[in-house]
């Protein structure tokens, strides 16, 4: 007996909303973020990031241009202020940390380079951990390492609300 016999019909229904979901998103309005004439198309090549002042902002800017493409007709400027913090979350009976999140805050505003007017903003923020067992290179490269993820997540987390906000865009 085939899986879908046993269904009494239900596979037919679920090819039928297979084929008609596509229908019923494109009546709604509906346009994919990098499809043409997306929210992503919007800024790609066209958001100036702030110039990078530490290890923290240069990856935030590397992934930030990964994603959004460095700037060629530069229509905005993205300006960001990265805030993090560990903390110690494992502590041994003598005191001694032996794990730490790594929180991280940007805040971050989309200004229209023509006018200055900004035309979004906001704040993200997430954390990532590390082991701080081992060797004093082995901790050290662990943080560098928790630091680069979390900016890259950041990041991630500003490009989807750009392209989320991107319809409204000038």
């Amino acid at each position: 007996m085939s899986p879908t016999s046993s269904l009494g019909g239900e596979g037919n229904l679920s090819r039928r909303f297979v084929l008609l979901v596509p229908l019923a998103l494109a009546a709604c309005g509906f346009t994919p973020a990098y499809g043409p004439g997306g929210g992503a198309s919007k800024l790609t090549g066209t958001v100036w990031v702030q110039d990078p002042t530490d290890k923290n902002a240069f990856d935030l800017v590397e992934r930030l241009e990964e994603r959004l493409g460095r700037p060629e007709a530069i229509r905005y400027d993205l300006s960001y202020t990265i805030t993090t913090e560990a903390v110690g979350v494992g502590i041994t009976t003598d005191n001694k940390i032996t794990r730490y999140n790594l929180k991280g805050v940007v805040d971050y505003a989309l200004t229209e380079r023509e006018t200055g007017a900004q035309v979004t903003g906001g704040r993200v923020q997430s954390f990532t951990a590390y082991s701080a067992t081992g060797s004093t290179v082995a901790g050290l490269a662990a943080e560098e390492d928790a630091a680069y993820r979390l900016m890259r997540i950041l990041a991630d987390q500003i490009v989807a609300r750009l392209i989320a906000a991107a319809a409204s865009l000038p």
